[in-house]
Protein backbone atom coordinates (compact mmCIF):
# COMPACT_ATOMS: atom_id res chain seq x y z
CA UNK A 1 0.00 0.00 0.00
CA UNK A 2 1.25 3.48 -0.82
CA UNK A 3 -0.18 6.57 0.88
CA UNK A 4 1.53 9.85 0.04
CA UNK A 5 2.24 11.88 3.19
CA UNK A 6 0.59 14.93 1.58
CA UNK A 7 -2.80 13.23 1.29
CA UNK A 8 -5.54 14.53 3.60
CA UNK A 9 -7.42 11.65 5.23
CA UNK A 10 -10.58 12.06 7.29
CA UNK A 11 -11.63 10.14 10.38
CA UNK A 12 -12.85 6.58 9.96
CA UNK A 13 -11.11 5.62 6.71
CA UNK A 14 -11.44 1.85 6.33
CA UNK A 15 -9.14 0.06 3.90
CA UNK A 16 -10.29 -3.53 3.48
CA UNK A 17 -7.18 -5.46 2.40
CA UNK A 18 -4.58 -2.82 1.63
CA UNK A 19 -2.73 -4.74 -1.08
CA UNK A 20 -2.20 -2.50 -4.09
CA UNK A 21 -3.96 0.58 -2.68
CA UNK A 22 -2.43 3.86 -3.90
CA UNK A 23 -3.43 7.26 -2.49
CA UNK A 24 -1.82 10.20 -4.28
CA UNK A 25 -0.35 13.40 -2.88
CA UNK A 26 -3.27 15.82 -3.31
CA UNK A 27 -5.98 13.29 -2.53
CA UNK A 28 -8.60 14.39 0.00
CA UNK A 29 -10.64 11.71 1.76
CA UNK A 30 -13.68 12.58 3.87
CA UNK A 31 -14.97 10.80 6.96
CA UNK A 32 -16.08 7.16 6.95
CA UNK A 33 -14.78 6.26 3.49
CA UNK A 34 -14.20 2.60 2.55
CA UNK A 35 -11.57 1.47 0.04
CA UNK A 36 -11.23 -2.14 -1.08
CA UNK A 37 -8.05 -3.81 -2.35
CA UNK A 38 -6.27 -2.51 -5.41
CA UNK A 39 -7.88 0.96 -5.40
CA UNK A 40 -5.92 3.79 -7.00
CA UNK A 41 -6.67 7.42 -6.17
CA UNK A 42 -4.27 8.81 -8.73
CA UNK A 43 -3.29 11.91 -10.61
CA UNK A 44 -3.39 12.50 -14.34
CA UNK A 45 -0.99 15.45 -14.64
CA UNK A 46 2.45 16.47 -13.47
CA UNK A 47 1.49 20.11 -12.83
CA UNK A 48 1.63 21.54 -9.33
CA UNK A 49 -1.64 21.94 -7.48
CA UNK A 50 -4.71 19.75 -7.05
CA UNK A 51 -4.38 16.73 -9.34
CA UNK A 52 -5.79 13.82 -7.31
CA UNK A 53 -9.38 12.92 -6.35
CA UNK A 54 -11.54 14.16 -3.51
CA UNK A 55 -13.76 11.52 -1.89
CA UNK A 56 -16.48 13.05 0.23
CA UNK A 57 -18.04 11.55 3.38
CA UNK A 58 -19.29 7.96 3.21
CA UNK A 59 -17.91 7.04 -0.23
CA UNK A 60 -17.17 3.38 -1.01
CA UNK A 61 -14.67 2.46 -3.73
CA UNK A 62 -14.80 -1.17 -4.93
CA UNK A 63 -11.88 -3.53 -5.51
CA UNK A 64 -9.54 -2.56 -8.32
CA UNK A 65 -11.29 0.73 -9.09
CA UNK A 66 -9.29 3.68 -10.34
CA UNK A 67 -10.33 7.26 -9.57
CA UNK A 68 -8.06 9.53 -11.58
CA UNK A 69 -7.53 13.28 -11.67
CA UNK A 70 -8.88 16.17 -9.63
CA UNK A 71 -12.41 14.79 -9.63
CA UNK A 72 -14.90 14.88 -6.76
CA UNK A 73 -16.83 11.77 -5.72
CA UNK A 74 -19.93 13.05 -3.92
CA UNK A 75 -21.11 12.00 -0.47
CA UNK A 76 -22.39 8.44 -0.03
CA UNK A 77 -21.55 7.51 -3.64
CA UNK A 78 -20.38 4.03 -4.62
CA UNK A 79 -17.72 3.19 -7.22
CA UNK A 80 -18.04 -0.36 -8.52
CA UNK A 81 -15.20 -2.86 -8.71
CA UNK A 82 -12.72 -2.16 -11.52
CA UNK A 83 -14.48 1.05 -12.59
CA UNK A 84 -12.33 3.85 -13.98
CA UNK A 85 -13.68 7.24 -12.91
CA UNK A 86 -12.34 10.39 -14.59
CA UNK A 87 -15.33 12.75 -14.13
CA UNK A 88 -17.08 14.22 -11.12
CA UNK A 89 -19.75 12.06 -9.48
CA UNK A 90 -22.72 13.64 -7.69
CA UNK A 91 -23.76 12.61 -4.17
CA UNK A 92 -25.70 9.34 -3.73
CA UNK A 93 -24.62 7.89 -7.07
CA UNK A 94 -23.45 4.43 -8.14
CA UNK A 95 -20.76 4.37 -10.83
CA UNK A 96 -19.62 1.31 -12.82
CA UNK A 97 -17.66 0.55 -15.96
CA UNK A 98 -14.78 1.86 -18.03
CA UNK A 99 -15.09 4.76 -18.30
CA UNK A 100 -17.26 5.07 -15.20
CA UNK A 101 -20.96 5.64 -15.85
CA UNK A 102 -23.57 6.65 -13.32
CA UNK A 103 -26.20 3.92 -13.17
CA UNK A 104 -28.15 5.15 -10.16
CA UNK A 105 -28.34 8.40 -8.28
CA UNK A 106 -30.45 10.26 -5.84
CA UNK A 107 -31.49 9.92 -2.23
CA UNK A 108 -32.34 6.23 -2.65
CA UNK A 109 -28.78 5.14 -3.43
CA UNK A 110 -27.33 2.88 -0.74
CA UNK A 111 -26.39 4.78 2.39
CA UNK A 112 -26.92 2.45 5.36
CA UNK A 113 -24.10 -0.04 4.81
CA UNK A 114 -20.69 0.63 3.26
CA UNK A 115 -20.95 -2.62 1.33
CA UNK A 116 -22.84 -3.42 -1.82
CA UNK A 117 -23.17 -6.52 -3.95
CA UNK A 118 -20.15 -6.25 -6.26
CA UNK A 119 -21.21 -9.40 -8.10
CA UNK A 120 -24.66 -7.98 -8.87
CA UNK A 121 -23.57 -4.73 -10.51
CA UNK A 122 -25.17 -4.28 -13.93
CA UNK A 123 -23.35 -4.99 -17.18
CA UNK A 124 -23.87 -1.57 -18.77
CA UNK A 125 -22.07 -2.42 -22.01
CA UNK A 126 -23.76 -5.83 -22.37
CA UNK A 127 -27.21 -4.34 -21.78
CA UNK A 128 -26.54 -1.64 -24.38
CA UNK A 129 -25.36 -4.21 -26.94
CA UNK A 130 -28.41 -6.38 -26.29
CA UNK A 131 -30.71 -3.38 -26.82
CA UNK A 132 -28.90 -2.53 -30.07
CA UNK A 133 -29.19 -6.12 -31.35
CA UNK A 134 -32.93 -6.07 -30.60
CA UNK A 135 -33.32 -2.71 -32.36
CA UNK A 136 -31.41 -3.88 -35.46
CA UNK A 137 -33.50 -7.06 -35.64
CA UNK A 138 -36.70 -4.99 -35.45
CA UNK A 139 -35.52 -2.65 -38.21
CA UNK A 140 -34.40 -5.55 -40.42
CA UNK A 141 -37.81 -7.24 -40.06
CA UNK A 142 -39.54 -3.99 -41.03
CA UNK A 143 -37.25 -3.60 -44.05
CA UNK A 144 -38.06 -7.10 -45.28
CA UNK A 145 -34.42 -8.18 -45.12
CA UNK A 146 -34.06 -10.09 -41.88
CA UNK A 147 -30.66 -11.52 -41.03
CA UNK A 148 -29.94 -14.60 -38.92
CA UNK A 149 -31.00 -14.18 -35.31
CA UNK A 150 -28.26 -13.28 -32.82
CA UNK A 151 -29.36 -14.45 -29.38
CA UNK A 152 -29.31 -11.91 -26.56
CA UNK A 153 -26.81 -12.46 -23.77
CA UNK A 154 -27.76 -14.46 -20.72
CA UNK A 155 -26.11 -12.90 -17.65
CA UNK A 156 -23.30 -11.42 -19.77
CA UNK A 157 -22.71 -14.57 -21.87
CA UNK A 158 -23.62 -14.53 -25.57
CA UNK A 159 -24.65 -18.18 -26.21
CA UNK A 160 -23.25 -19.89 -29.28
CA UNK A 161 -21.03 -16.96 -30.23
CA UNK A 162 -17.25 -16.77 -30.22
CA UNK A 163 -16.21 -13.15 -29.78
CA UNK A 164 -12.60 -13.93 -28.91
CA UNK A 165 -10.05 -11.58 -30.33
Amino acid sequence: MEIHPGAVIGQGLFIDHGQGVVIGETTEIGANVTLYQGVTLGGTALVRGKRHPTLETGVVVGAGAKVLGAVVIGERSRVGANAVVVKNVPPDAVVVGVPGEIIKRGPHAPSVSPDFEHGKLPDVLGETLAALVTRVETLEKKSGHPRPHLPAPDHGVWPGQDFSI
